[in-house]
């Protein structure tokens, strides 16, 4: 089932943290074809006064197994890699990885909801993901993400960084 996750981080070394969510997601049983966006600086949007921008960036790939089960391994990655387990809602953050959707998959519980409900709304998810599935119509939704980025309100800049993956 192809997946998708969004990463975004926008405390300590904001690269490294995107490397390393990204090689800790492709070392999780099941996963297969990882293809990445490129990185983009972007406001923060609901966060705190202050907060520092952060670099965003989309995964999407094919995963062997449930929803609920990935979303569980996902939490892990953030774990390992500095998030709380707890922890309060759109503040800074040193990763932050939402499950966008797995293949057309509807779950709407507590804990998760597929496709994520403010996809939508958010530009600095919808470019990226705009970068590796244009054509995608997400359940729910009756336009294409390329659609949906250009009829997304302006919510922050949204700039294609300078940054790249390493390889």
């Amino acid at each position: 089932m192809n997946a998708a996750v969004a990463l975004g981080s926008n405390l300590g070394d904001r690269l490294a943290s995107l490397i390393a969510a990204r090689d800790a997601i492709s070392n999780i049983a099941g996963v297969r074809s990882l293809e990445s966006s490129p990185i983009y600086e972007t406001e923060p949007v609901d966060c705190e006064p202050g907060a520092p921008g952060f670099f965003n960036a989309v995964i999407e790939f094919s995963y062997e197994g449930e929803p609920l089960e990935l979303f569980e391994q996902l939490g892990r990655v953030e774990v390992g890699l500095g998030r709380p387990a707890e922890h309060a809602r759109n503040v800074s953050r040193p990763i932050d990885i939402d499950l966008l959707y797995f293949g057309d998959t509807v779950v709407n519980t507590d804990h998760l909801q597929l496709p994520h409900p403010r996809i939508a709304e958010r530009r600095f998810v919808l470019q990226p993901l705009a970068d590796v599935a244009p054509d995608r119509v997400l359940s729910g939704h009756t336009k294409t993400v390329r659609e949906l980025l250009a009829s997304a309100p302006q919510t922050g800049k949204v700039l294609r960084s300078s940054v790249q993956w390493e390889v």
